[in-house]
């Protein structure tokens, strides 16, 4: 398979703490990898750097073998999109505006600057786009709700849906099962596997619910301290005796 991320020795100190030691990782297109590890073991950071969030002390970050720029912003148009633990969604905006705002946002073409340039209408091409994403994530029905009237599964949905209506080649998903029971988050890992199939992005998902990277990740790469500590497939990745020790908690396997 082709690599599409390529993370080369990032290393970030915060203080005296280092949180992301010398971390390498390959992400393949189209791939799907669990990042997985005990609070404090650098996921999210590690996640943030990738996204661009965060600047990393030392390394270097790859897409497609190009050298990533250090602003969100520049990631995002190369490709990167992602979602958060805690959902970022405006009461006073539709779910098809969401999806709108931001695919404008990322062609650069925020509303406030059409409006200037006297051609702010939304454009036949965009309202197909956001529509067919809503419907790859199966809440078209939804697309005139406001968000505010939806369910917590349903929220973020459209927050996942928000962030593929570019078309990303990497989307980055922080704790997408966070306050979701047991049905929603299998929903969830359902919509994300249907939609790499369908068009083909490479998943990373950051994620403390096992059943949930199970039923999404095709590989499992586990951090403690920073560090990786093992990389393979799920199974493999939770017998891992240094896994079980530091994220499962025993104190042997």
């Amino acid at each position: 398979m082709t690599v599409l991320l390529e993370v080369r020795g990032v290393r970030k100190r915060f203080g005296s703490q280092v949180v992301v030691d010398s971390v390498d990782l390959e992400v393949s297109a189209g791939e799907a990898v669990g990042l997985i590890g005990s609070n404090g073991a650098g996921k999210s950071t590690l996640f943030s750097i990738i996204a661009g969030t965060i600047s990393a002390d030392d390394g270097s970050i790859f897409l497609e073998g190009r050298k990533l720029p250090n602003r969100a912003d520049e990631r995002a148009r190369r490709g990167i999109a992602r979602t958060f633990q805690i959902v970022q969604l405006f009461g006073g905006l539709s779910v098809l505006d969401h999806l709108l705002v931001a695919l404008q946002a990322h062609n650069g073409e925020a509303g406030v600057f059409r409006d200037l340039r006297g051609n702010g209408a939304t454009t036949v091409p965009e309202m197909t786009l956001c529509m067919e994403t809503l419907e790859l994530c199966g809440i078209a029905k939804l697309a005139h709700a406001q968000t505010t009237m939806l369910s917590l599964g349903q929220r973020r949905t459209v927050e996942l849906a928000r962030a593929l209506v570019a078309r990303p080649k990497l989307l980055l998903t922080d704790e997408p099962s966070s306050g979701l029971d047991e049905s929603e988050s299998l929903r969830l890992a359902h919509i994300l596997n249907s939609v790499r199939r369908s068009t083909g992005v490479a998943v990373v998902i950051v994620e403390h619910d096992l059943a949930t990277v199970a039923a999404v990740a095709e590989r499992v790469v586990a951090l403690d301290a920073g560090r990786v500590i093992a990389n393979g497939t799920f199974d493999e990745v939770i017998a891992n005796v240094d896994v079980r020790r530091s994220w499962l908690g025993e104190a042997s396997a």
